[in-house]
């Protein structure tokens, strides 16, 4: 897409592999031989059936991993510089909440952690609950919310570090199908308001041609990169896109790239 051409690149991966050792102590290849430039400000989508490496290549731009090959480069820097710097906002697949704490407290955690003011995380939480739709429940527990919400209070905190990088761990693939598209249309939301780099690992489809601007096909056994497509799609999107032929024919496409496995 031309749009996207002319973005500054923020990611830059370069021949990266990953390799594990299993229970007998021999050399499992997680991935391999991976090569991808993501754009700032770009909705990126990791594809792919599990075990394909999508969450180790999330892991390894998050400095969570240490690549056994190649390199991973983020505005000129590795991935550990970016983590120190608390660049990253990182949403898992479960929202890992302190249920001691109310939703508002859970939300200032990182900026307790990071020492701003008592004055600041108040105010910048009241920001994020109100960006996420919670801010009627900023003084509930989390066991008073239902798992959607518990979510969006996850995706409050992760944006209320101002991160330059959002990595997203199948944060909805628990989630009911109704509750799933009411935070799809909400994340997209925030991320057009924001502007943020979002990479994130899905196995759906579907979900991953409605949110992205570029879909990463990864297909497992060494893991690899087998195919990026674009999606063209309008923005702002629209539940309604999911109706169209377009939407279908990306959907089709994608589907095709897959090599080995099944999603």
């Amino acid at each position: 897409m031309s749009e996207l051409k002319e973005r500054e690149v923020e990611i830059q991966i370069r021949d990266l592999g990953v390799t594990f050792k299993d229970n007998a102590g021999n050399d499992v290849k997680a991935l391999t031989g991976v090569n991808l430039d993501i754009c700032k400000g770009e909705f990126i989508s990791l594809l792919g059936p599990s075990g394909c490496g999508k969450t180790t290549l999330l892991r390894t731009i998050a400095d969570l991993q240490e690549p056994t090959e190649g390199t991973v480069r983020i505005s000129g820097m590795t991935p550990k510089e970016i983590r120190l710097q608390q660049k990253f906002g990182f949403v898992f697949q479960q929202p890992v909440l302190f249920d001691w704490r109310t939703v508002k407290k859970n939300v200032e955690l990182p900026l307790e952690i990071m020492y701003q003011s008592k004055e600041d995380r108040s105010k910048r939480a009241d920001e994020m609950l109100e960006m996420v739709g919670l801010k009627g429940f900023a003084n509930h527990f989390p066991n008073q919310l239902s798992g959607g919400m518990q979510q969006r209070v996850n995706i409050a905190r992760a944006f209320g570090i101002r991160p330059e990088l959002l990595l997203m761990d199948e944060p909805f693939s628990a989630l009911d199908e109704f509750t799933k598209e009411k935070l799809h249309e909400d994340l997209l939301r925030i991320w057009r308001q924001t502007n943020k780099t979002v990479v994130f690992v899905t196995h759906n489809i579907q979900e991953a041609v409605f949110l992205s601007d570029r879909i990463c096909v990864l297909s497992p056994h060494p893991g690899r990169l087998s195919a990026v497509v674009d999606v063209d799609l309008p923005r702002p999107r629209t539940l309604e896109m999911k109706e169209s032929e377009h939407f279908n024919e990306l959907v089709y496409e994608v589907r095709g790239k897959f090599e080995g496995g099944s999603v």
